[in-house]
């Protein structure tokens, strides 16, 4: 890790605008399916994701951070397009989105490639990213096609 690095992000989200910045820091986050987690006893979902240090670009840096994030009051997890048993695949975090249903409950989204998602129905938005602290120089940086 180099000097320069920035300090390691904790953030935490209690509405929808919160969560949006929570999900700039982790858009194009890197993760398998493996690092995903649902503890229905305890009313959690969390994971742990490679995220693009996107803050580090402004100093001319391509890194990469270990970053855990949990939500929450989760009172039900379903997704699309993800074989829980395929602990191996690489998904790419694109967005975190809320819609609520009955403010404060809703549901929030993880927006993964090829039209993957994990829908949470929460009581409430409550969740925390944090930076574990490794860093390590990126192979590319993350990029998205002009379009739709």
């Amino acid at each position: 890790m180099s000097d320069d690095a920035a300090e390691p992000l904790k953030l935490i989200a209690l509405d929808s605008e919160d969560l949006a910045i929570i999900s700039a820091h982790l858009q194009d986050a890197v993760l398998q399916v493996g690092d995903l987690a649902y503890l229905p006893a305890e009313k959690r979902f969390a994971l742990a994701a490679r995220r693009f240090d996107w803050e580090g670009t402004e100093l001319g840096h391509k890194r990469r951070r270990l970053a855990a994030l949990h939500f929450e009051c989760v009172v039900k997890a379903r997704s699309t397009k993800i074989d829980p048993k395929a602990t191996g695949i690489v998904l790419n975090l694109l967005a975190i989105t809320f819609a609520g249903s009955d403010e404060p409950a809703g549901e929030i989204t993880l927006h993964f490639s090829d039209g993957a998602a994990i829908r949470l129905e929460v009581e409430c938005i409550e969740a925390q990213m944090k930076d574990l602290g490794p860093v390590w120089e990126a192979v590319a940086t993350p990029g998205h096609p002009d379009g739709d």
